[in-house]
C-alpha cells in the first residue's frame, strides 16, 4: 500500500507498482474523467498532469508518480489556467462527442503553462499527439487563443 496525491488530496491504493495509473485513477479512485483511448500513449485522451507535466496515465506505472503531484481533469477548473481552458472551450463550443476533451484540456492547460501566448506552430507543436475523432481540431486552437487571451 502507498500514497498518492491526486488532485491536492492523499488517497491509498494497495495496487501493483507497474499497474498503470490510468486503471488506479478510474478502476480503483473511482475518477472516471480520465478516459481511455488507443492504450499506447499515442492518443492523448488519458493525458493527465504529473508535477505540472502533461503525462499518458494509460502507460504510467502507478509507482512512478508516488511522491508527485496529480493532477486529472477532474480539478484542472482549480488551476487559473484550468479554469481559463474550460471557459473557452465552452466559450466556443468546442466539444462535439466529448470523449477526447478532457485529455485535449489536459493538454492545452500544459501549453499555456509552458507557453503564455501560443502561435500557431507552439500549439501545433503541444497538441499534435491529442486525437479528436470528430474533427474539432479548429475549434480547439481557437479555445487555446481565447484562453491565453483570457489571462
Amino acid at each position: 500500500m502507498f500514497a498518492l496525491n491526486i488532485n491536492g488530496e492523499d488517497h491509498d491504493v494497495n495496487v501493483p507498482e507497474d499497474m498503470p495509473l490510468l486503471w488506479v485513477l478510474r478502476d480503483v479512485l473511482g475518477m472516471t474523467g480520465t478516459k481511455f483511448g488507443c492504450g499506447i500513449a499515442q492518443c492523448g485522451i488519458c493525458t493527465v498532469h504529473v508535477d505540472g507535466q502533461p503525462m499518458r496515465s494509460c502507460v504510467l506505472p502507478v509507482g512512478s508518480v508516488r511522491g508527485r503531484k496529480v493532477v486529472t481533469i477532474e480539478a484542472i477548473g482549480r488551476t487559473p489556467i484550468g479554469a481559463r481552458v474550460q471557459k473557452a472551450w465552452l466559450d466556443l463550443e468546442v466539444v462535439q462527442c466529448g470523449y477526447c476533451q478532457p485529455g485535449q484540456i489536459m493538454c492545452a492547460a500544459a501549453l499555456l503553462a509552458a507557453t503564455p501566448q501560443p502561435d500557431d506552430a507552439d500549439i501545433n507543436a503541444a497538441m499534435s499527439s491529442a486525437i479528436c475523432r470528430c474533427g474539432t481540431y479548429v475549434r480547439i486552437r481557437a479555445a487555446i487563443k481565447r484562453a491565453a487571451q483570457l489571462s
